[in-house]
């Protein structure tokens, strides 16, 4: 199917023109032909849209998951614990990584994370990290394994050499309208997270207002690809379906959102949403990992471990190895950027919080230059949302819905004007979806 000048991608477009999948040969090639530029960035457009059209099996799913992991390297862990993995389809203020990676950690497992950059309405851990000043999180693979061993997690970005093919499919995606192909976000996730090298891996699949897979089906139809497609490539994995009808923290922002999960570290509280949900995934990794006997003895290990702050330790041990300041739980007022203008959003009427659109809270973020609407766009770590109302919350007038955090006082009031829009109210309390819907695996 391949040759030196690449694979037969006439031949390929041509079958998949007429419905006909490629075989695990042919994509085989298309990942090779991917990573090495033989394969031009039109024919990388036309196999996609192709593959949107044609669909994938579950076969031809972990045949192209795997392809696109071999398409670069793959890192091999020895080390005295299971290496064990998280990942999120993306949301809004949801930082459960940056706890979850440090229980894990304190708990006998090892967690090198590869994670990602923040792209429209979703932020991203890495430019969280990085809100921490000092923090680096491009590391090379001897800096990864230096600082996973000798702290146990590593929050890093994926190198140029990790799954190469999905790198350049992933970039011709997003200007082709074919990002939602299921089969196409499966390889595209877990291509990267097999590349890492873990022996089990969690997913946090979202649904809501503020995820990408707006309804429950979806969300179940997500999770159930990724958990079979994984599994069929040697993984051990689970998939969570969680709720994004609101934000999973009070805040939405970079630095906002790691003063959050420092206070979780700090001040644990499993009736709040972040905490609780990191609680969750954190069991249902030990579990995988055989580190507890269930998801639930998980959970209550993990909630030990933020309790007694050996969570907060690995955490502070993880920063302090990226660049970061050694003091950053203990202080985190010394050090984490604070937006100049900080001004409330006062409700107009009273009532009840009935719907949050997370996709217009995201947006607002971006506008005030927390997030990026093109990769190459700069962040300001400062801005952001905090103490954004809950579902269901009751307000009288003029008590505030959320806190803007802004560069300047017209930011300020852009992203008021906006955030009207996003927050509905109404005269009863509606139904409160649960944090958690289901699970698979």
């Amino acid at each position: 199917m391949a040759d030196a000048a690449g694979p037969d991608m006439r031949a390929i477009l041509s079958r998949l023109r007429h419905g006909t999948a490629p075989d695990a040969d042919a994509l085989a090639a298309v990942a090779r032909g991917l990573a090495d530029g033989s394969v031009s960035d039109a024919q990388a457009g036309a196999f996609a849209m192709g593959l949107c059209q044609a669909g994938l099996d579950d076969a031809g799913t972990v045949a192209l998951t795997q392809a696109m992991r071999d398409s670069g390297r793959v890192l091999r862990w020895d080390l005295p614990g299971p290496v064990l993995d998280k990942h999120s389809t993306g949301g809004v203020g949801d930082a459960t990584s940056l706890i979850v990676a440090p229980v894990l950690a304190a708990l006998g497992a090892f967690a090198p994370m590869l994670s990602g950059r923040g792209l429209g309405h979703t932020g991203g851990t890495l430019d969280k990290l990085e809100a921490i000043p000092g923090v680096e999180t491009v590391v090379t693979a001897a800096q990864l394994r230096a600082i996973v061993a000798e702290t146990g997690c590593a929050i890093v970005g994926a190198s140029a050499e990790i799954a190469p093919a999905d790198r350049r499919l992933y970039a011709i995606r997003d200007v082709t309208g074919t990002v939602d192909s299921v089969p196409l976000i499966t390889a595209s996730i877990l291509s990267k997270k097999l590349a890492g090298g873990a022996d089990a891996l969690v997913l946090d699949v979202k649904g809501g207002s503020g995820a990408f897979m707006r309804t429950r089906g979806q969300a179940e139809g997500l999770a159930q690809a990724l958990v079979r497609t994984a599994q069929g490539a040697g993984m051990a994995a689970r998939a969570v379906i969680t709720d994004m009808n609101q934000p999973l923290a009070d805040a939405v922002g970079n630095a906002l959102e790691v003063a959050a999960v420092l206070d979780v570290l700090r001040n644990p509280r499993p009736d709040d949403r972040l905490c609780a949900l990191a609680l969750a995934l954190a069991g249902e990794a030990l579990a995988l990992g055989g580190l507890a006997g269930s998801a639930a003895e998980g959970a209550r290990a993990a909630l030990a471990a933020l309790a007694d702050g050996r969570a907060a330790d690995r955490f502070g041990a993880m920063v302090a190895a990226l660049g970061g300041p050694a003091d950053l739980v203990d202080a985190p007022g010394r050090h984490l950027p604070r937006a100049p203008v900080v001004v409330p959003l006062a409700a107009d009427r009273a009532g009840h919080v009935v719907g949050i659109d997370g996709v217009g809270l995201g947006d607002v973020v971006v506008r005030l230059g927390g997030g990026r609407r093109q990769a190459g766009d700069r962040i300001d770590a400062r801005v952001g949302l905090s103490r954004v109302v809950r579902l269901g919350t009751p307000v009288g007038a003029g008590d505030p819905l959320a806190m803007v955090h802004a560069a300047t006082e017209a930011d300020a009031q852009a992203a008021q004007a906006a955030l009207r829009a996003a927050i509905l109210l109404g005269d009863a309390p509606g139904a409160v979806p649960p944090l958690v819907h289901g699970r698979v695996g």
